[in-house]
Order: structure tokens, then sequence, then C-alpha cells
């Protein structure tokens, strides 16, 4: 699976890598849900940074078409709000 973090570039995620992404998706969806900004930033870096831990960055260049778009770190809370669908940021 192809991922975009906005800003920064696409990397690719292997299938068996997705639950314990979307288990991260669950908690920035409830943090939003809450409205605390603070649980909201703490659980969208742990998304993304999950996402550049086990994924692998694709080169500049390349073309792929990108299957999940994600937001950037400095993303608000609206933001977010706004590219969540009916699976969150990840669907399961």
């Amino acid at each position: 699976m192809i991922v975009r973090i906005m800003g920064e570039g696409q990397i690719e995620i292997a299938e068996g890598d997705l639950d314990v992404l979307n288990a991260l998706d669950g908690e920035l969806e409830a943090a939003i849900a809450a409205g605390d900004e603070d649980s909201f930033r703490s659980r969208l870096h742990d998304l993304l940074d999950k996402v550049r831990h086990v994924g692998k960055a694709l080169p500049d260049d390349s073309l792929e078409p990108s299957e999940l778009i994600l937001p950037p770190a400095d993303a608000s809370m609206d933001e977010v709000r706004e590219m969540l669908g009916n699976e969150g940021l990840i669907p399961g």
C-alpha cells in the first residue's frame, strides 16, 4: 500500500502493518471526538511516526498512485477532521 504524508512524500507500507496503524488511527479519532487537542497532537505524531518507521520511503521522483493520504504533522484538528472518512484516515 502506498501512503502519502502531505508535505513529505510517499511511503510503501506492508499490509501486515495496517492493524497497528488502524489502532493508532482509532486513538486519533477518539481524541478528535473528545476535542482533546493535546491528545490529538500526540496521537497524530504517533501515527505518522509509526508510518515512517514501518514503511519504506519511495524516491522523490516516484509516480506511484497513493492509496492513502495522511495529514502533515502540523495539521489542525479541524483539518484532520475534514480528512476523516467513515473508516478514519486508514480504512480497516
